[in-house]
């Protein structure tokens, strides 16, 4: 891609008065939602799109989960860590992009924005109610004594939050054993 296909694609994409030349071979697209950066290299042989997603400090916790995403589900674009900020990545050589490529990976971008820390925080639910199931099989226990010890845990006040209504624990329980049953079966403590 050129940098007059670029330029024509980013204003097709979100109008002329969201896209910004902030320096040459340099693009940002401001929307009310989030800020996409367009960076050619010196050359203008490497483009890279940035868009923050959370400060790093929110993102701490999840870096593991955010590695795992590189690998798993980003597909090509990438989660990276600089200036104290988590920014969703795409890098690419121009020669070899097209406009498709390109429109794909800000979607991408995009999507990764929208989603914030939304995917990171699920995925580590997601692994540690995977931690209690190992737990709970390498005792012998079944679903439903799994449960009957989470129900006794929370009405015991040794989880979920003291102050939670009958209803808020009634739809945590609710919650958990949603997600005992879909990931029980998955779950192999002899592999």
């Amino acid at each position: 891609m050129t940098p007059s296909e670029i330029a024509a694609t980013l204003a097709e994409l979100f109008g002329e008065a969201d896209v910004k030349v902030i320096a040459p071979g340099s693009w940002q697209v401001e929307t009310s939602t989030f800020r996409l950066l367009v960076l050619l290299s010196d050359d203008e042989s490497w483009l890279r799109l940035l868009i923050p997603i959370v400060p790093a400090q929110q993102a701490q916790p999840f870096l593991e989960q955010f590695l795992e995403a590189n690998f798993d589900d980003t597909q090509q674009v990438r989660y990276a860590l600089q200036q104290g900020v988590v920014w969703g990545v795409f890098q690419h050589s121009c020669n070899s992009l097209v406009v498709e490529d390109f429109r794909d990976a800000i979607a991408r971008l995009i999507s990764l924005h929208a989603a914030g820390l939304d995917d990171v925080f699920n995925r580590l639910v997601e692994s540690r109610i995977r931690q209690v199931i190992i737990a709970a099989k390498l005792q012998g226990q079944s679903l439903e004594s799994t449960m009957q010890n989470l129900e006794r845990f929370y009405a015991e006040g040794l989880m979920g939050d003291e102050n939670q209504t009958s209803q808020a624990r009634e739809e945590t329980l609710a919650a958990w054993r949603r997600q005992l049953e879909r990931l029980w079966p998955e779950v192999d403590v002899n592999g």
